[in-house]
């Protein structure tokens, strides 16, 4: 017996042993198995600070749910190694440009598609995908989609279904519930992971069957979960148009929404409900201001690129009484050499509004401060994972320096931020208020009067006035205020020592929410010129205004590198900037070369009224008279028809493209031309898009399906390009 005992004891040790040894492996920590079981990896990659803010609040919910995770921005790839990574991962990933990955994530998805790479190379990971984009461009979350395609090529096995967000129509609408589930996913994958009895083979299997159970315990595959995320956005649309989902999913229609709610104020049946609030985000920073004599900087100092040029002149496009003004500025480069192509865009910095900038310091009872050295540095003891100090915040700059140059005190205030600054509330309605702005019931509130009127902080510090936040928690919560980005309107070859720039000022109504107000750039722009703004004639260098910008080179959209190659140049309104350029740069080009081939150039240009806003009318004429622009089509869709009562006079860009549908066919499919389209995204892109593809779909007489993979092919060719906006 005694034996017998001594031999259970050596098996069940040796059983033991064995466990331990496979928790082992399985740990990049080599920690106990019940540390290992609670610990994921989370991995994003961000170009403005979008997927890293929803990054870490994934890391600072998971201590709520049981868990520990490790987070790392996916450019710092010596910090973590997917390559044995045995932990779960999540990625978040932003998409930027023309549906490419973030810049940060370049280097980690150029590594991915390594053809050499064996087919089961990540077959060992595990991993959840949450996709960022927006709808009003091309390639929606295609950098989300570029990873989470080559991490399946190579073998690697979701454990939780890809979400997709629209920053369109607001990303929370999508990122919250996926979120939420994520957290019952990562305990299924937990539990597989430490049931040591079944194979690792058997890994991936296990957890998608678990996780792919519904309710009734019926199997739900992928797709499924893919569009209970779409049928939970369209749930969301449908509460903003005056219906709220109740528990158990049956309409209520509150038709005294749409009269009686506003920022300030909800109504039934939200200011009834019991409301599932965020966690109140960890606070990480500690900001002290130090009276100090010095001499304060009042512009961004030479760095990261940016260099000062003066304005040279600055004329304004359109007529007085035009919808929108349009303004062109020359930048005189002649001093500081800068070397660019048409098509290439540039970073201009520009400020908060000074007026704004001191309403919130003396809001925020600061004014007397405001020349104070600020000194940031972390708070002991937080509970925020891999806290740091924001880069974009520099040490000892004044307080005013800070908030005038270095914060977006613009941007509409994320839900985490409305969740902080309803504890620093004294006012028990204004607080409830702003709880439900940030709650998953009041979703369609938050939409309809934050995000969709562009309020900021300083709205809603006017709507509550008994919120008084510290001023850590502007720094923990304001992003970094980013340049602002316009296309070249010029060519070297034609205009050596200048660069040109055109924009509309951008004008927002008064709403309830907000006052009127310029764009944070385009209004200051039009400011900052305001004293040498004039038709023509130059300026006295010693009065010409200045601006900090740097060049932003674009990849693809610039003139094909064959000058025979025809093209076809889609600008509307001010999206004509970058065209100006290729034509100037054309011309000069015939002129130096006059027994070369060139292609035939066509340019669809749309405007409101042909004696208000037609842009660049004399340039682009003399493009068509001396044969630099073979073909210029133009479209005023306000002005009233001629004497001659035509009928079915276009009126946008598309419309003209479908009359000119045989040639502009013919220019992409048989002569392999390229197609440019520069604009407004939200309207204009698309419409030409779906023009185009009716375009592709009768000369070729196919399906829409069909069509869309040829137009897939000219963007693959870098034959179709965009440089949109919304």
């Amino acid at each position: 017996m005694l034996l017998k005992a001594c031999k259970c004891g050596v098996q069940y040790v040796f059983r033991l042993e064995k466990r331990l040894e496979l928790a082992f492996r399985k740990s990049s920590f080599h920690n106990m198995p019940c540390e290992v079981a609670a610990c994921f990896l989370i991995l994003y990659g961000s170009q403005h600070g979008q997927a890293q803010s929803i990054a870490e609040e994934i890391c600072q919910q998971a201590a709520e749910h049981g868990f520990t995770a490790d987070i790392s921005c996916l450019s710092n790839q010596h910090k973590y190694n997917v390559d044995r990574e045995i932990r779960p991962v999540v990625f978040v990933v932003s998409t930027t440009g023309d549906g490419d990955p973030p810049d940060t994530a370049q280097k980690f998805v150029r590594k991915i598609k390594n053809k050499s790479l064996a087919h089961d190379h990540f077959s060992h990971l595990h991993y959840a995908l949450l996709a960022l984009g927006d709808t009003n461009y091309a390639n929606f979350c295609n950098g989300g989609k570029t990873i989470d395609r080559h991490l399946q090529q190579l073998g690697a096995k979701h454990f939780y279904a890809t979400g997709h967000a629209d920053d369109g129509t607001g990303l929370e609408v999508v990122v919250d519930p996926w979120i939420e589930g994520l957290w019952d996913a990562l305990k299924k994958v937990f539990s597989s992971m430490s049931s040591l009895t079944q194979q690792d083979a058997d890994l991936s299997d296990s957890t998608q069957d678990s996780y792919h159970k519904n309710a009734s315990g019926q199997e739900k595959n992928k797709s499924d979960l893919e569009v209970d995320l779409q049928l939970l956005k369209l749930s969301e649309v449908d509460s903003q148009k005056g219906k709220t989902i109740t528990s158990d999913s049956s309409n209520v229609e509150t038709l005294s929404t749409a009269l009686v709610a506003s920022l300030k104020q909800s109504v039934p049946p939200l200011s009834e409900s019991v409301l599932n609030v965020p966690a109140l985000p960890a606070s990480y920073l500690e900001v002290c201001l130090e009276q100090v004599s010095a001499e304060w900087e009042t512009v961004p100092s030479d760095k990261d690129g940016y260099r000062e040029f003066s304005i040279s002149k600055a004329v304004q496009l359109t007529q007085d009484d035009a919808v929108k003004t349009a303004i062109l500025l020359e930048l005189d480069t002649s001093v500081q050499n800068i070397a660019y192509h048409p098509g290439d865009a540039f970073d201009i910095l520009c400020p908060n509004r000074a007026s704004e900038v001191e309403e919130l310091l003396l809001r925020l009872d600061l004014q007397t401060q405001k020349n104070c050295a600020v000194q940031v540095n972390l708070l002991k003891n937080s509970s925020k994972k891999a806290a740091k100090v924001p880069l974009h915040i520099p040490q000892n700059g004044s307080l005013q320096f800070i908030l005038t140059w270095c914060l977006e005190i613009r941007s509409a205030p994320k839900k985490a931020f409305v969740r902080a600054l309803a504890d620093f509330t004294q006012n028990s309605s204004e607080k409830r208020r702003l709880l439900e702005l940030c709650s998953k019931e009041g979703s369609a509130d938050y939409n309809t009067f934050v995000r969709d009127t562009n309020v900021c902080l300083l709205d809603l510090l006017r709507a509550f006035p008994s919120c008084l936040p510290p001023l850590s928690l502007l720094f923990e919560h304001l992003p970094k205020l980013q340049p602002r980005a316009y296309s070249a309107a010029s060519s070297s070859l034609q205009h050596p020592g200048k660069v040109h720039f055109v924009f509309n000022v951008v004008e927002f109504p008064a709403r309830p929410e907000h006052p009127a107000r310029t764009g944070l750039c385009t209004g200051w722009l039009a400011d900052h010129v305001s004293s040498i703004l004039r038709p023509l004639g130059a300026v006295p260098a010693s009065s010409q205004p200045k601006v900090h910008v740097r060049p932003r080179p674009s990849s693809t959209f610039h003139l094909p590198a064959d000058p025979s190659i025809p093209v076809v140049m889609v600008g509307p309104g001010t999206g004509v900037a970058p065209f100006i350029g290729f034509l100037q740069q054309r011309e000069k080009e015939r002129e130096a070369n006059q027994e070369a081939t060139f292609g035939e150039t066509w340019l669809f240009f749309g405007c409101r009224h042909k004696d208000k806003d037609f842009l660049f009318r004399e340039q682009l004429e003399r493009f068509a008279c001396n044969g630099t622009l073979s073909h210029l089509i133009v479209c005023f869709s306000r002005d009233e028809p001629d004497a001659a009562g035509t009928v079915n006079t276009p009126t946008y860009v598309q419309h003209n493209l479908s009359l000119h549908a045989k040639n502009v066919a013919r220019i992409l499919l048989k002569d392999k031309g390229c197609l440019y389209v520069c604009g407004d995204a939200k309207n204009m892109a698309k419409d030409v898009n779906d023009t185009l593809l009716k375009i592709i779909g009768n000369e070729l007489q196919i399906d829409k399906l069909d069509a869309m993979k040829i137009v897939a092919g000219l963007r693959e060719e870098k034959r179709y390009l965009q440089d949109i906006w919304s």
